[in-house]
This record gives structure tokens, C-alpha cells and sequence, in this order.
């Protein structure tokens, strides 16, 4: 499929009340309103094409840039890929969804994580949070840098509450995401989660909860699942 039938399929797939939907939850326009059983039809169809997710991302609309980070063939994506996206990234979305599964899943996820917490604009600061809690949950802990995530931790524990909203909101998620699925760091993130409490966050009047952290892992460990990695951070 080219770009240009998939974004003509997908302006007849999204409805009026869901784009609102997808506003109230601050998706920038263009919106077309496709719920995302839809545009899990069409990644069945297409599987992985690494050109036609670019194709799509660029066109800057949210459905198509939602299914681009379905169907992107996330070893093939590049730095300046993952650059680019991140900056085009408007929406929480794109930029807490999309952009963090292709990072993380990809070659870049570490490097482009960490570089990208220390940006000053608070798309690409959530973007680099919510992609070092993604590659925690889909990579071995022998395959991660357990010295930096446990600095990462102390980080969180120290400046969380006197960062922008969605990065506070990503950086609550990183610590859930470092307690249940790294081992070595569980009882760590643990008391993080207890040191830091509540993490404020406005939702803007949507039915959209803010995890509490100590709870939430806590669950996760009494299901026993403590360790077991996701296979796709994907969803």
C-alpha cells in the first residue's frame, strides 16, 4: 500500500466523536478519529514496512502517525529517524506511545532515552522517560545499564515533583516500569515510589488516573510476575 491509500482508508475509518475523544486526551489536529482496533487491522495487513511508517509519520496526521509506530520496522529506524519523530512528536500520544515503543525497540532505545530526558521542551523530556520504561520492560536485565537506571532512580526521587506536567507523569511510570520488570532494582524502585508519594498531574478533566507507584508495583509483585519481560512494548 502506498501512503496515500492508507491515509485515504484511514479518513474513512475515523469518526467525528472520536477525534473528539482523542482532542480531549490533547491530540493536535489533523485528528481523523480511527479507534486503534482499526488501525490494528491494517498492521495485521501490512506487518513491518520501514518506508511506508515514514511516509506516514510525516504526513502529521495522529492516526497515521499512531500506525506508523505499529507497522515501523523498529531495528531499521535510524538515530535521525528516531530524532526526527520525537520532534515532530505534538501529541502525548505520539510522543509517550508511538515514539518511546520504536525507541525502545530499536538499536538507539539507551542512547536516545537518556539523551532525550535532559531536553528542555517537554515533549522530548516525556518521550525519553517513557522510552527507558519501555526498554526496561521488553530487554534482559543483562542486557540493560543497571548503574545508570539506578542513578536514573535516585534522579526521579530528587527532582520529580518540580518538573512539567508529562514529564512528571512519565518519569512516575519509569519508576512502576524499573520496580516490576528489573530485578536487580525492584526493592529500589520500591522505595522510590514510596519516597516520592503521589505524583500530581492534570489530566485536563479526562477520566485518566496517574498510576500511584508503590501500589502499582506492589500489585505486580504479588501477581509474580517480577522479571518477566513483555515481549513488545507495543499495544
Amino acid at each position: 500500500m502506498t501512503a496515500a491509500e492508507v491515509l485515504k482508508e484511514l479518513k474513512a475509518l475515523g469518526t467525528g466523536s472520536y477525534a473528539d475523544t482523542m482532542r480531549r486526551h490533547l491530540a493536535v489536529d489533523p485528528v481523523y478519529g480511527v479507534k486503534v482496533e482499526d488501525l490494528k487491522k491494517i498492521q495485521k495487513r501490512i506487518k513491518k514496512d520501514y518506508k511506508l511508517a515514514l511516509e506516514l509519520y510525516e504526513s502529521g496526521v495522529y492516526d497515521a502517525m499512531y500506525l506508523a509506530g505499529l507497522i515501523a520496522d523498529d531495528e531499521a529506524m535510524t538515530r535521525k529517524d528516531l530524532e526526527n519523530w520525537v520532534s515532530k512528536a505534538k501529541s502525548p500520544g505520539i510522543a509517550e506511545y508511538t515514539v518511546p515503543w520504536v525507541a525502545s525497540e530499536g538499536r538507539f532505545g539507551m542512547e536516545v532515552g537518556v539523551k532525550w530526558i535532559d531536553s528542555k521542551k517537554e515533549s522530548i523530556a516525556s518521550s525519553g522517560w517513557q522510552t527507558l520504561a519501555c526498554l526496561v520492560a521488553v530487554r534482559e536485565d543483562s542486557d540493560l545499564d543497571v548503574k545508570k537506571l539506578d542513578a536514573l532512580l535516585d534522579r526521579v526521587a530528587s527532582t520529580i515533583h518540580d518538573q512539567p506536567n508529562r514529564v512528571k507523569y512519565t518519569m512516575n511510570g519509569f519508576v512502576i516500569a524499573v520496580g516490576g520488570y528489573v530485578e536487580p532494582l525492584a526493592k529500589k524502585a520500591s522505595a522510590v515510589a514510596k519516597s516520592i508519594g503521589k505524583v500530581s498531574v492534570d489530566m485536563h478533566g479526562t477520566a485518566c488516573k496517574v498510576p500511584f507507584a508503590p501500589e502499582y508495583i506492589e500489585k505486580m509483585h504479588a501477581r509474580g510476575t517480577l522479571g518477566r519481560k513483555r515481549k513488545t512494548a507495543k499495544c
